[in-house]
């Protein structure tokens, strides 16, 4: 097959993952962490026809990649691309024949993938254009937040989504440090509770600056606007907040033009039950503290951004 010319990925959600946030490759990782690459390799290829198992991110992989099935395209055209997921992966060339196996094994739209044998991956996101990027190496999230792309260190032990809702993909976000930037935090880390809420209500007017997620979150909401006749989306922000330093929250959101379908505000309640209830196919949070709890019920990933991380 020739090389496709002009193809371009102007105008798609693109999620870049790697492939320990997509299938639970766990055990050939320790492998690899107890080994060398070339072991790594040869366990890869004596299993190249044993399917990988669902991973992390792999219910959200999925869903997103349902917008594309539910959008056809007019009398003698291809259906409509809207997302669009590429593998982006330490693994090398030949681990990826398993991968890319795994992927269409799954049926999982996926066709395009960066194997760099152990190089960090994350040079390729300015070229992919990548509106995501989920990876298990804290590492490479790091480097990807510091390039300005949305990206999570995804928690490979957190329970899989329960998949009650096959038409609707849901997706919470903490806020500080993540929708938001952590000006907020950095008081309240300094200064105290009282502070912190005092500062919110004297700044309810002043709408916080973007976090690393926030163009993430107005992506999928372009993704939401165009409609699709079976797949929606649905949101929501989580967070530790509560009244009144909810106020500079919502106001913020509302000053970006996004809506989020649904808010919580904890004032320091344990997340996960919350998340659990909410069902989300994936949540985004700052704080190590928040990602374990949450794993327990939901695919999390770890933002590894702001004063926490520090």
């Amino acid at each position: 097959m020739g090389e496709i010319v002009g193809a371009s990925l102007n105008g798609q959600l693109v999620v870049a993952i790697s492939s320990r946030a997509l299938f639970n490759l766990e055990e050939e990782n320790q492998v690899f962490d107890q080994s060398d690459d070339r072991t790594y390799m040869r366990l890869q290829l004596e299993r190249l026809e044993q399917i990988a198992q669902p991973g992390v991110a792999f219910s959200l992989v999925k869903k997103l990649l349902a917008f594309n099935d539910a959008v056809p395209g007019a009398a003698g055209e291809l259906p409509q691309q809207r997302v669009e997921v590429v593998m982006l992966s330490r693994n090398d060339p030949v681990s990826g024949l398993r991968v890319f196996r795994s992927a269409q094994a799954h049926q999982l739209g996926i066709v395009r993938g960066v194997f760099t044998r152990g190089r960090a991956p994350y040079h390729y996101l300015p070229s992919l254009q990548a509106n995501l990027f989920l990876s298990a190496n804290t590492a490479d999230v790091k480097a990807a937040l510091a390039l300005g792309f949305p990206a999570a260190t995804v928690a490979t032990h957190s329970l899989q989504t329960r998949d009650n809702h096959p038409n609707e993909v849901r997706i919470a976000f903490d806020g500080d440090a993540v929708l938001f930037s952590d000006e907020a935090e950095q008081v309240f880390q300094n200064s105290g509770l009282p502070a912190f809420q005092q500062h919110e209500k004297d700044h309810a007017l002043k709408p916080l600056a973007p976090g690393p997620l926030q163009p993430l979150l107005k992506a999928l909401q372009r993704l939401q606007s165009e409609g699709t006749p079976r797949m929606r989306l649905r949101t929501s922000l989580v967070t530790a907040r509560s009244a009144p330093a909810h106020d500079r929250a919502i106001r913020t959101l509302m000053s970006w033009n996004i809506e989020v379908d649904e808010a919580m505000f904890l004032g320091g309640l344990d997340k996960g039950e919350f998340l659990r209830a909410f069902d989300a196919d994936f949540f985004f949070d700052d704080q190590m503290g928040h990602i374990q709890s949450a794993a327990q019920h939901v695919p999390s990933g770890h933002v590894v951004h702001g004063v926490r991380n520090s």
